[in-house]
């Protein structure tokens, strides 16, 4: 019960610094998690640790899942290079590098405890990134492989701490095991999820409610993980496997209140989920400094600030290398050649760099790490380990959260394309068309002077759209002859059915962005709620 009232508080302060945030400059990340922290040191509230499977389990698939729906699949598979070079290769070069310095720096730290703790660091996190680089207005393109390269590279850090912490148990590891190895759980993550997603995909085209598609969607991230893992595959992998797969065919197979009533749903779980997250990860700090014993305030500092600079460092080279050197030595595929615009502009290259921050995987598998060895002796280092990853966790989020925008704006980065001149023209194409349907191929036979009502509204809509900018066009019934307003439902219907057509169409002729066809997706589907709510209040 006391856990129970411990939530709710936590609960009441995360809707308290939700009214708030938008007055504090702060990163929201940052705020609760710096919040978390106090919270921790009050003494008459009880310690709340976060079980390392509440974690993976109740947490972590919806949260990639979300992310992983909000991907923007156009700019994604354009930066699938440097988001596989960032996912998979920086994560292990990290683990490497902290090991490197962990082993070297600190006194009785065996070769295998230091590639755990590089492990555990490796791997910046989904929710931390997308809570940082929301609303900072960076390129589309630095966007989708900053969160792509958070989607994919729990997989890469969970191997690479699966075979460091058996190492340390057993002391065996064996290379070409381990490399084998991450090829089947990744690619097994992976199929595993896209068999999921086109099972999802399937069912929805068969249900008719649009309750039961919402209760669908917020089940297939658990169960793609968890039958993942029962596997022995990647879980993370695939739930974003499942998650991309399902969110490209949902234009197709959704109901229109179906995707109205599922933005509402994972809106409010997101914001509680991340919220407690990020409070919990400040909760730690307490118990985990509880258990440090036998070192000292000098030492703890240097073993921090050694491992935090090489987690950080080695990203920076890191990925200022694998963008120019290619190029200076004429390795650059075609790709990359046309991409010699704004996005490989060397200060989107280090906004990439700099914005690493961990999150809850790193402190998630930190706490899971075995109290006992195999040998039945104490792990000796946990504490230490546990610690030092805390502190990448707050460094990352605390420095790198607090300074990017700042970094932003002194970098002076060039304006993005105006989001609401793409949903103006995105909006006019539509009017368009729907005029050009309905004066040559709309399929309803519409009584008396209905038909070129509308038209005549559509080509208003038209010339509005074309000579201003973006404005919302609200129209109001033609007629007031119940009969006649009921076909004109009926012909808004079918434009309404027409357009999300249109849209589907669009979507693979990659003319505009993901984000602005969904909110031209969002603006129909609200139309098409209008229309049910109308007809369901029309007399008999």
């Amino acid at each position: 019960m006391v856990h129970v009232e411990t939530v709710v508080f936590m609960l009441a302060v995360l809707i308290g610094l939700s009214a708030i945030t938008h007055k504090i400059k702060v990163p929201y990340p940052v705020l609760l998690v710096g919040t978390g922290l106090l919270i921790g040191f009050v003494p008459f509230l009880p310690d709340l640790a976060l079980d390392p499977e509440v974690a993976f389990v109740i947490f972590l698939p919806p949260l990639l899942y979300q992310a992983a729906s909000k991907t923007a699949w156009q700019e994604f598979t354009r930066s699938i290079r440097p988001i596989t070079t960032l996912a998979v290769t920086l994560v292990f070069f990290t683990t490497s590098a902290v090991a490197l310095a962990a082993h070297y720096v600190i006194p009785h730290f065996s070769w295998p405890m230091a590639f755990v703790l590089g492990a555990i660091v490796s791997p910046p996190d989904a929710v931390a990134a997308n809570g940082i680089i929301k609303g900072l207005g960076l390129s589309k393109r630095v966007i989708a492989i900053l969160e792509g390269e958070s989607l994919l590279n729990d997989a890469s850090a969970l191997i690479a701490y699966r075979y460091a912490v058996g190492a340390v148990l057993t002391g065996h590891f064996v290379l070409w095991e381990a490399s084998l190895q991450f090829a089947l759980v990744a690619g097994g993550g992976l199929l595993i999820g896209g068999l999921l997603g086109w099972l999802v995909t399937l069912l929805l085209r068969r249900i008719g409610s649009a309750t039961s598609q919402t209760s669908l969607l917020l089940l297939a991230p658990y169960v793609a993980y968890l039958a993942a893992e029962h596997a022995h595959t990647s879980g993370i992998l695939a739930v974003v496997s499942a998650g991309l797969f399902i969110t490209r065919q949902a234009p197709e197979v959704l109901l229109p209140q179906a995707r109205l009533e599922s933005r509402a749903v994972w809106d409010t779980l997101i914001f509680l989920l991340e919220g407690l997250v990020f409070l919990l990860i400040g909760l730690q700090l307490p118990a985990i400094v509880a258990d440090l014993h036998g070192y000292t305030t000098s030492q703890l500092l240097l073993y921090s600030v050694t491992v935090s600079l090489v987690t950080i460092l080695i990203r920076i080279l890191w990925v200022f290398f694998s963008t120019y050197y290619p190029r200076l030595l004429g390795w650059s595929t075609a790709s990359d050649t046309d991409d010699r615009t704004t996005d490989v502009d060397w200060r989107n290259v280090l906004i990439v760099a700099w914005t690493g921050t961990r999150g809850v995987l790193s402190l998630a598998t930190a706490l899971a790490l075995p109290l006992t060895l195999n040998s039945g002796q104490g792990f000796i280092q946990r504490p230490l380990i546990l610690f030092l990853s805390f502190v990448v966790i707050l460094v990352t989020l605390v420095l790198q959260g607090m300074s990017l925008p700042l970094l932003i704006r002194l970098l002076g980065l060039p304006p993005q394309i105006d989001q609401a001149r793409a949903d103006q023209a995105l909006e006019l194409l539509l009017a368009s068309r729907s005029l050009a349907y309905l004066e040559n191929d709309f399929p309803l036979a519409l009584r008396g002077e209905l038909k070129q009502t509308l038209i005549r509204r559509y080509r208003a809509l038209v010339h509005e759209l074309d000579a201003t900018l973006y404005q919302t066009y609200s129209a109001p019934d033609l007629v007031t002859d119940q009969g006649l307003v009921n076909q004109q439902w009926a012909a808004e219907r079918t434009l309404g059915h027409y357009q999300q057509t249109l849209l589907v169409a669009l979507a693979t002729e990659k003319h505009f962005s993901d984000e602005v066809l969904r909110t031209a997706e969002r603006r129909i589907d609200l139309a098409m709620a209008r229309l049910d709510a109308s007809e369901q209040a029309a007399p008999g």
